[in-house]
Formats: C-alpha cells, structure tokens, sequence
C-alpha cells in the first residue's frame, strides 16, 4: 500500500506533473495545481539527454515526445571565425542507456502538453490559474486554502486535505516561502538570450561555438521544423527592452558567428519568440521536506544550463520520490532519509559542475571541461 493515498502538487512543470503521473497510475489520488491560466513554460526549448529521455519512458510518453522532438548523438564544437569552422565533433554520452539516444532537443510547450495529457488519462486533477494562499500541516496531513492567481478565493473546492503537499513551483516557490525556508538564489554573473524559429536542414545537432564577443553561442534542433538559438553573454540589465529591441539584440549578437548561424539569424523574424534572462543558482541542503511537504525541482536545486541537466533532475526527483512513497508504507524519517541520500548528493554534483563550468568562462580559465563532462555523464548513466 502507498505510503500516502491523496497529494496535492503545487507547480506543473517537469517535476510536477511527473509526481503527479506516477502517484496517480498508482491509485493515488492526486490534484496538481498552477498560477498560471494554461499549459504553457517559460523558454523556446528544451535539451533532454539520455537520462531525461528513460524517465520520460517511466512515465509512459516516450514515444509521443520522440515524434516531436529531434535526435542526435553527437555535438558539434565551431570557431568564432568567418566560416563557422568545426573544431570538433563530440559522440554524447548515452546515459540513459542504449535504447535512448544520447540527445534530444525539444519545443517546452510542446513537452508540457504532452506530459498534461498523460496525467490526465492516468486521472490527475489539474486546475490552471489556482494555487494556494495557506498551507497547514500536522503529523497526519496538511490543511491547503486555495486561491486563484490574483489571490482571490478560488471558485469551486477553496479547501482541502492531502497526506501529501510537493511544492514543484520553481526557482522562486511559493511553497518554500510558505515553509519559512530560507535559501539565497544568486546570479552566476551570466545572461542567455533565447529565440524559438524554423530549423535550416543544415542544423541536426547541437553546435557549441566558444568565444567571439559572447561566451557561448549555440542552437538546438527541437523537431523537424524548429530550433531553438541561444547565445550568453554577461549579465545586463535589459529589463527596459522592447521585444522589437531584444530581436535586434540577438540577431546583432549573432552576427559574429557564422555556418549555420548565418541561416538561422535570417529567419528570426519574430519578436515573441525572443526572451532573456540570468542564470542563477541555489542549492537547499538536505532535507528538502518540512513534514509533510517536500520541495523538488528548481525550488531545491537550480543551475545554468551548461550541462543540460536542469530537465533531467526534475524528472529524477520526481522518480525517486514517487518510488519511494509506492513502495513504503509509512511516510517517516526512514523514507525522507532515503530520499535524501538518493538525490542531494547526485543533485549536488550537476549543480556544482554546471556552475564550475560557467565560472571558468567567467575567468577565462581552461578548465577541464571534458573530464568534468565525463564525470556527470558516467553519475547520471546509473538510474537515480
């Protein structure tokens, strides 16, 4: 028997709605709430490695998220130069094992839809533009008062009682807040800017190109007819940007790098498709459950994208914290202190590489970026 048989899960990206699948396919009954009014995410694009691509399997939507995605299991590395030169071409690590490619790239809404319409065949209640404004636990549940995004009273159930809360609300959750957690978020010192757009037949992998008048300008085939580019460069204020600004920006940015990048820039035309921001990081020490309520996902552990593992890791939080409340029949010390061994430390690793990797850009230092990649793809080829 579960260890839990009702749960609430604040959040609906990865690790959310993960959680939610796997506790609903379980019998248990699972209400997953969202401020925001829809199935959408933040960014263009996502990159899944192997890892990623096993659990998406776990959950039963492998083979939808292969139709929609795009492949590869090789990485390119370019010059700055005139001709887009390749340096370099890097096989991937396949760690999610041979049955997966190393890599796939993959549009985030598309992602989201995919992984809501399978919570709701398995029976999970979402409720978009709804979350809550009171969180009361106690040694047997924990009382929730819901409001909708504005924090007036939801309409409909405006209470409930769940054996289990999991806060999976980002980088800068509610639920963590609510806890009284305390954990400092800090810029690494970088910005990425981002833009969605069709995807020229030469691009069918990951290029990196390191150097020219950014730190990293690269792309990512996310299904047959879409990209999605990305070029970093130091954190700046550019919150006071028109969309019309920003799309000028990249493509201005872009113009030192050229191959594909020459193709590319020419069809990044609409300005909605374009979003910057600043790469931060956290990491919550051990335990990451108040009682009751567990955080997971960016609202314990966040990084830059240097790795591309920031999808991975919700997803094997979600993993491991569902197999251990359908396996347990008791939710005690004994279950939190096996989840805690079985993610801090690996989440503690990507975290860490991930930001010793920026930080030798920052410093223009020539670290051993491929040992450190090495030694991240060897942890995260062993299930979590």
């Amino acid at each position: 028997m579960p260890a839990v048989s009702s749960a609430l899960v604040v959040g609906s990206g990865l690790a959310g709605t993960a959680t939610a699948i796997r506790l609903a396919e379980a019998g248990v009954a699972v209400d997953l709430v969202e401020v925001k009014p829809d199935v959408s995410a933040i960014g263009s694009g996502i990159t899944l490695q192997g890892n990623a691509l096993r659990e998406l399997d776990r959950l039963g939507v492998w083979e939808r998220a292969r139709g929609r995605g795009y492949s590869f299991d090789v990485t390119g590395i370019r010059a700055p130069d005139p001709h887009g030169t390749v340096l370099a071409e890097i096989p991937d690590a396949r760690t999610g094992g041979p049955d997966y490619p190393a890599v796939m790239g993959m549009s985030r809404p598309e992602l989201a839809r995919i992984l809501h319409d399978r919570a709701a065949e398995v029976g999970v209640k979402a409720r978009f533009g709804t979350t809550f404004s009171e969180l009361t636990p106690d040694d047997a549940g924990v009382d929730v008062v819901f409001t909708d995004g504005s924090g007036t009273q939801a309409i409909g159930d405006r209470r409930g009682r769940y054996d289990l809360v999991v806060g999976a609300d980002g980088i800068r959750s509610a639920v963590r807040r609510a806890l009284g957690v305390e954990l400092e978020t800090r810029p690494t010192g970088m910005g990425i800017w981002r833009a969605f757009g069709p995807r020229p037949a030469s691009v069918t992998r990951t290029d990196l190109y390191y150097g020219g008048p950014s730190y990293i300008a690269g792309y990512c085939p996310t299904g047959e007819d879409s990209l999605y580019a990305y070029i970093v460069e130091d954190a700046q204020d550019r919150l006071g940007m028109t969309p019309e600004q920003q799309l000028a920006t990249i493509k201005e940015l872009s113009a030192a790098y050229h191959g594909p990048w020459d193709e590319i820039r020419e069809t990044l035309t609409d300005p909605s498709k374009v979003n910057y921001t600043w790469f931060e990081t956290h990491l919550l020490p051990a335990p990451w459950n108040r009682g009751r309520v567990v955080l997971i996902g960016d609202a314990s552990h966040s990084c830059p994208p240097t790795i591309a593992q920031g999808g991975a890791q919700a997803l094997e939080d979600a993993a491991v914290l569902t197999d251990l409340l359908l396996t347990r029949n008791a939710l005690d010390q004994e279950l939190w202190d096996a989840f805690s061994a079985r993610r801090f430390d690996r989440a503690k690793a990507v975290v860490d590489a991930s930001n010793q990797l920026g930080q030798w850009l920052l410093d223009h230092e020539q670290g051993d970026a491929p040992g450190l990649f090495r030694s991240i793809a060897v942890l995260v080829s062993e299930p979590a």
